[in-house]
């Protein structure tokens, strides 16, 4: 096929008829704009226009768009090997990723498995989890507890954690898993904590732990299920009573981790460790797609204590195609380190006060129901749900990119945004929100 078979002005045209785009109909799809170019925190549209990414391209690209080093990176791996399969073969990308990710992860995780995607990883983190049990005897153990008003991918294991009235799966409710489900805490701070928020939680768990693998949850920060925050309290009862009951404890880092709640993982700021922990999206900034899985000890001596070594008991049963693509590696490596190198602490915590200031405003409408700021996470909760074509073009219009969906206007920044591209930003958001 000839690379120019295409005019300048058929591409959309074809791209409009033929390519599905994310939660999308073909036959009534929503306008999307085309991308010329990413430099900074800018994307450049095919008209020439430019705007400011608040999206950090769906939360991954926290350094920003054409970042020098992450670049370097990537042509220099790219001149020793773009891919190699990772079963019975290894490469150093791979071990100084994994080294690298065990330094700053939690003090228990040991083990790292490589995968494609997030959902991926929440799919090996559940796999991790029942052969764990499988291998103890205790096959019965095979569901999962989390809590209402969590997103973790689209994959049909992680379709069956998220909410299933809101988590944009309930199409599926009769085909995946069930799985169990408490109430979601509804409190954002240890100070106003109190024993009702965990009360639905402990009675699930008391009465099914024998059925029960593990518990997963979005630590502190539920996602695309609604962007709502809880209080710290939560996940450290969490961690005790399936300490108590015996349940393993997964904790789905995809989208907070790697400095975005203010911590580099969200767990951190309730002082706990899971026993498994999935990770993704902002690994490489936004350059490539790759996720993890991590695991204690305890969870890897376990799956392989497994005497029957028929139909795979002993190992861990996964092996995606692209597992530790090595360019995928080598940029992760060049990302973490540019990070931990990086003043991003305070850069997240500048975000955040920026935020918490510049988002006030939009207390007063009477059409929305709550703003909230978490780290370099900002949220606009309107009443009704927005008008996501209508509301994208009048942002568009005052040079800003985000994603608004269900009740949701909301930012996740690069963390390398300046202080007046935040501001023209928020007053995008505010003017949205405020106009009559």
């Amino acid at each position: 096929m000839n690379k120019d078979f295409f005019s300048q002005s058929d591409w959309l045209d074809f791209e409009r008829r033929h390519v599905w785009h994310p939660y999308a109909s073909m036959q009534q799809p929503l306008q999307v704009y085309p991308v010329v170019a990413a430099n900074g925190v800018m994307l450049e549209f095919e008209d020439g226009r430019r705007v400011i990414d608040g999206m950090a391209s769906w939360w991954c690209a926290i350094h920003g768009y054409a970042v020098p080093e992450l670049n370097a990176a990537i042509e220099a791996q790219l001149k020793n090997m773009a891919h190699v399969m990772f079963g019975g073969l290894t490469h150093k990308p791979a071990a100084e990723l994994a080294a690298l990710l065990l330094q700053i992860a939690p003090e228990n995780m040991a083990h790292v498995f490589f995968s494609d995607s997030g959902s991926v990883s929440v799919e090996v983190a559940i796999k991790m989890a029942i052969q764990y049990w499988h291998a103890q005897g205790k096959a019965k153990k095979s569901r999962l507890l989390t809590i209402r008003g969590g997103y973790h991918g689209d994959t049909f294991g992680a379709m069956s954690v998220c909410d299933p009235d809101t988590g944009m799966h309930h199409l599926f409710s009769g085909i995946v898993a069930q799985q169990l489900f408490a109430d979601a805490p509804t409190v954002d701070d240890d100070e106003t904590w109190s024993d009702a928020q965990i009360a639905s939680f402990r009675s699930r768990l008391k009465n099914h732990h024998h059925e029960l693998a593990a518990v997963i949850l979005e630590p502190i920060v539920q996602g695309a299920g609604g962007m709502r925050f809880y209080a710290p309290e939560f996940l450290r009862q969490v961690r005790s009573l399936c300490d108590a009951y015996d349940v393993l404890l997964i904790c789905d880092e995809i989208a907070t981790g790697f400095g975005r709640t203010g911590t580099m993982f969200a767990s951190e700021q309730a002082g706990i460790q899971p026993d498994i922990m999935c990770i993704g999206k902002a690994l490489t900034g936004g350059y490539m797609t790759l996720a993890a899985t991590l695991c204690s000890e305890k969870v890897s001596d376990g799956i392989h204590a497994a005497e029957d070594e028929q139909d795979g008991a002993g190992v861990l049963m996964h092996g995606p195609t692209f597992m530790a693509n090595p360019l995928a590696c080598a940029v992760a490596v060049a990302s973490i380190q540019l990070l931990l190198d990086s003043p991003w602490q305070q850069r997240v915590l500048t975000i955040e006060k920026a935020l918490k200031h510049m988002l006030s405003p939009c207390k007063a409408s009477a059409d929305v129901a709550d703003v909230r700021v978490k780290g370099a996470i900002g949220v606009i909760e309107m009443k009704q749900s927005v008008d996501v074509g209508r509301v994208q073009q009048q942002l568009i219009e005052q040079g800003v990119w985000l994603r608004p969906f269900g009740k949701l206007i909301y930012t996740m920044p690069p963390y390398v945004i300046e202080a007046s591209q935040l501001e023209q930003l928020t007053s995008a958001m505010c003017a949205v929100v405020l106009r009559p």
